[in-house]
């Protein structure tokens, strides 16, 4: 009996991409249940980012890595500017785009991403990516998507706890 070769990565590493991203995504939303656009703006301390900022920059960070999966951005740079990396800390409302808004552009986001992911072949996840967040010369394609899985991860992490800094009850027990 002849055992398949898998010819495509959807078989090991893509699966688990895609899973992380439905489970980025469902904790997000999760977490931002009953949240209003005043609860996003209240400010931990002593220092740190608002939940608005959060979701804007899990959203900018989407963006930027849907074309590596050959997926257009949901938003755009232009627009998603304010909650890029470095981008100073977020008080003001009006400089806030609408939570609603920014969750529904993650969710868009996490939809092409995962579309994205289950194209990729092996031979494209070594190839070069096309930027590094952390100026490595050696990047790939694999190794950036597993960073922005982290990332991603991370910052989701936070949506916990800005949550309870807010004032409301944890969603994940």
């Amino acid at each position: 009996m002849a055992i398949a070769t898998a010819t495509h990565a959807e078989v090991g590493e893509v699966r688990v991409l895609r899973e992380q991203v439905k489970a980025i995504q469902g904790v997000l939303r999760g977490n931002m249940e009953g949240l209003t656009q005043a609860d996003c703006m209240v400010q931990p301390q002593p220092g740190g980012n608002c939940l608005n900022w959060v979701v804007g920059h899990l959203a900018c960070t989407w963006d930027k890595v849907l074309p590596v999966v050959g997926q257009k951005p949901v938003l755009g740079n232009e627009t998603l500017q304010r909650y890029d990396r470095g981008s100073a800390e977020l008080h003001e409302a009006g400089e806030a785009l609408p939570l609603e808004m920014l969750l529904n552009a993650c969710d868009e986001a996490a939809k092409r991403m995962e579309e994205g992911l289950a194209s990729l072949t092996e031979e494209r996840l070594d190839e070069p990516a096309p930027f590094s967040p952390r100026k490595r010369a050696d990047e790939t394609v694999r190794s950036l998507l597993s960073l922005v899985m982290f990332h991603q991860a991370y910052h989701v992490g936070q949506s916990g706890l800005l949550r309870r800094i807010a004032g409301k009850e944890g969603k994940i027990k």
